[in-house]
């Protein structure tokens, strides 16, 4: 048997340099071993009141895990708050897509802090239905607001459900008028489902919308717009501007048409343009004038007394649904009732008054 004749090249490859790690081993050992400090309740509370960004942020997180023993802490920091709570000014920002938000309440937030104030930004991003995952990019659409030393912004995931993030929300903005923050923005994902729990928490609440995307009364729910304080029409500059003044118009007719609001506020049509900074001013003083005609009549302090009731019930529901939910003995009976109803065994109201009827009777 013939020995095979070796392939020899006259090429070479020489090994080269050896290359350094990316990372090196001290700071890999450094984030190995680093801890994230635990805090008290107490020491939580004392952060927060003394404005220490890191401690409310990590109370937050608090506020917004689902972890029973997080729940609790969370809980229990709350309630230290709330005496220090609710000397700020809540506002509800939304609009439809593209309308420039974050572009907006930069350029509005820095003309708050300008003034000395402090502002708090939380913003809910969406999150995806399929991953879950959520860009929470609003720090970097914000570059100049997210350096600002009197500015705080929170972006939290709704990871599916704007209700129960708008909960958190409410709970956030005690911890922030605890830590100080003056003026507080609730920024929603969107024109959508999220803006009746926004408008619930907030005191005064500013609808964005675009000129020149088509029809603009046919562009947004009319629920909406009833519960608008001030319409601004952004990006009113440029070839842009005329457009912007025709919606303004018709804007302002279509508010006529609805019943006088409780707070015995008109509602106003603006127009500005972030980008050229104009008409921003504007709708800070409307904003302001609206806070001190509603102190002055006593709408603001009732409406938050109303406010309050609306999320004890609402915290209600919820404890009820996940606890019906998340109960290991009710949920092999719901997986068993929906097999059911799939294969048309069964109607959906009587599996849904059957659950009940089992859940009560448990509980009772």
């Amino acid at each position: 048997m013939k020995e095979e004749k070796k392939f020899e090249s006259a090429l070479e490859v020489k090994k080269g340099v050896e290359q350094p790690p990316v990372i090196s081993k001290e700071v890999v050992s450094g984030l190995k071993n680093r801890k994230k400090k635990k805090y008290t309740v107490s020491e939580y509370f004392e952060g927060i009141r003394r404005g220490d960004i890191t401690i409310l942020s990590q109370a937050i997180t608090l506020v917004e895990s689902s972890h029973p023993k997080h729940v609790s802490i969370a809980q229990e920091i709350i309630q230290l708050c709330i005496p220090y709570s609710g000397n700020s000014v809540r506002i509800g920002i939304t609009g439809v897509p593209g309308v420039g938000k974050s572009t907006f309440i930069e350029s509005l937030g820095g003309l708050i802090t300008s003034g000395g104030q402090k502002l708090a930004v939380l913003a809910i991003d969406p999150s995806s239905e399929k991953s879950k995952g959520s860009i929470l990019g609003d720090k970097t659409r914000m570059e100049t607001l997210s350096v600002d030393r009197n500015a705080f912004i929170r972006p939290s995931p709704s990871a599916g459900s704007l209700g129960g993030v708008a909960r958190k929300t409410r709970e956030t903005i005690i911890l922030c008028e605890a830590a100080g923050f003056d003026v507080i923005f609730v920024e929603t994902v969107g024109v959508g489902q999220s803006e009746t729990a926004v408008h619930s928490m907030v005191d005064f609440f500013l609808l964005l919308m675009l000129a020149g995307a088509g029809d603009e009364l046919q562009g947004i729910k009319r629920g909406i717009m009833e519960m608008a304080d001030t319409i601004a029409i952004t990006k009113a500059d440029g070839n842009n501007l005329k457009k912007a003044q025709l919606a303004k118009a018709q804007y302002s007719g279509a508010l006529h048409l609805f019943p006088p609001t409780e707070s015995g506020w008109i509602p106003r049509v603006l127009t500005c343009s972030a980008m050229e900074n104009s008409g921003i001013g504007e709708i800070w003083n409307t904003t302001v004038e609206f806070i001190e005609l509603t102190k002055s009549n006593n709408w603001f302090h009732q409406h938050r007394k109303s406010q309050s009731l609306y999320w004890m019930h609402e915290t209600i529901r919820a404890r009820i649904r996940d606890d019906f939910y998340l109960s290991d003995d009710m949920r092999s009976l719901v997986n068993d009732m929906e097999r059911q109803v799939m294969e048309d065994k069964i109607s959906s109201f009587v599996a849904a008054q059957k659950l009940l009827e089992i859940y009560f009777a448990k509980k009772c």
